[in-house]
């Protein structure tokens, strides 16, 4: 049997993270992981390069039962940490948004840092390794494996959550939650396409591939972001914001005209140029492959703009400013980037990531019920939970 101090399930961001940092410390750590690929999910983020960190990262781009518990890591490791952290291995990144930072070059750059500080710090990663069962020892715990029994004094479940199981997710840390007697909050997929009505998604067919800056709303919440048109559905950042707070019969406002005020804006181009074509106009707005849909609904758009009238650009108006692509649902965990919900965070020190009941057993990242906005959020947080537990571990 082997015996290591910390004993991580995990190879994800913050199950690397964190061994680094306990590995810093002087503790004898092994990262366990059932996939061939350490940081798979990290390669497959942000197109390839991964955004993986926020400048502007705190409380309130996160959705938990408990609001408050992310503050405590956050505020101890920054996205500023991070960075540099990844200056000094001399990463090559770009800012495509105000404080959103991707790898320039390749997600591989960020994940082999990851990889370095663990090698560096001495810890071993083992990959291909299920898990089978866990017991407590008075000491520790016990853990059998495909590849024999392995003892340490502190466990880390770093496993994720249910997103992308093409990649290896399951919902076993959630298991190891329940074998324990934690409370798991209900899941749902989240950061995640929405699919439409059938017979919307016959109509919109000829859309697929056409991105058009919205304003997306639900529940009280708002983004103005890009929406992109796919063959099932809508997708592009203001839907996958969205989506954190839509959920199935919920009402979803998309609003194409977001920086417009489209009752001015119309009225006075009748007044200023009555012989122009209101299609005309719109192919100026918006792509010209979503016009011809406005056209299929609202056929006089053809006519000069002296033509129309208060009804007619009224009706025009609630089309575009309400429009209504009929959602049905999500793609689900196929596709989605995060699991929204999870272990319930008053299980856990927000302080150390220890479970309140379990002394030695620790939970960080995706797992727990701390989901962030799109952007780099979650990523910060597998930075912060993993840098909180590995000081303690």
């Amino acid at each position: 049997m082997e015996t290591f101090d910390v004993v991580i399930i995990g190879a994800g961001a913050s199950g690397l993270f964190c061994a680094a940092q306990a590995g810093y410390r002087g503790r004898k750590v092994l990262v366990l992981d059932h996939a061939n690929k350490a940081g798979k999910k990290i390669l497959m983020s942000g197109g390839g390069r991964c955004n993986f960190t926020n400048l502007d990262a705190a409380p309130k781009h996160f959705l938990s039962a408990n609001p408050h518990f992310c503050i405590s890591a956050l505020k101890r490791y920054t996205p500023n940490d991070f960075v540099e952290l990844v200056d000094r291995h001399g990463l090559e990144y770009v800012e495509k948004a105000p404080g959103q930072y991707f790898c320039q070059h390749s997600a591989k750059d960020l994940l082999n840092i990851l990889l370095t500080e663990c090698e560096w710090s001495g810890s071993e990663i083992r990959l291909d390794t299920s898990v089978k069962t866990i017991n407590k020892r008075d000491q520790g715990f016990s853990l059998i494996t495909n590849k024999g029994e392995i003892e340490c004094e502190s466990l880390v479940v770093a496993t994720g959550g249910l997103s992308i199981p093409t990649l290896g997710a399951s919902g076993f840390g959630y298991q190891i939650a329940e074998q324990f007697g934690l409370k798991v909050l209900p899941r749902r997929a989240s950061l995640v396409p929405i699919t439409i009505q059938p017979a919307m998604k016959e109509k919109l067919s000829t859309l697929s591939g056409v991105s058009v800056d919205i304003e997306a709303s639900a529940n009280g919440v708002s983004f103005k972001d890009p929406m992109l048109f796919t063959h099932r559905g809508i997708s592009g950042p203001a839907i996958l914001q969205t989506s954190n707070f839509w959920q199935p019969g919920d009402e979803l406002q998309l609003n194409l005209l977001p920086d417009l005020n489209p009752e001015e804006h119309f009225k006075t181009l009748r007044n200023d140029k009555p012989k122009r074509a209101l299609e005309t106009e719109l192919n100026q707005l918006l792509p010209k492959r979503f016009v011809e849909v406005v056209k299929q609904d609202l056929p006089w758009i053809t006519k000069p703009m002296a033509e129309l009238s208060n009804d007619n650009l009224a009706e025009l108006i609630q089309y575009l400013t309400h429009f209504d692509v009929q959602p049905n649902g999500t793609e689900g965990y196929r596709t989605a980037e995060v699991t929204l919900g999870g272990i319930d965070t008053n299980e856990v020190s927000s302080k150390t990531f220890e479970c309140n009941s379990v002394k030695g057993l620790y939970f960080i990242g995706e797992v727990l019920d701390v989901t962030g906005w799109l952007g780099g959020y979650n990523f910060q947080f597998a930075w912060s939970s993993g840098f909180a537990a590995g000081q303690f571990v």
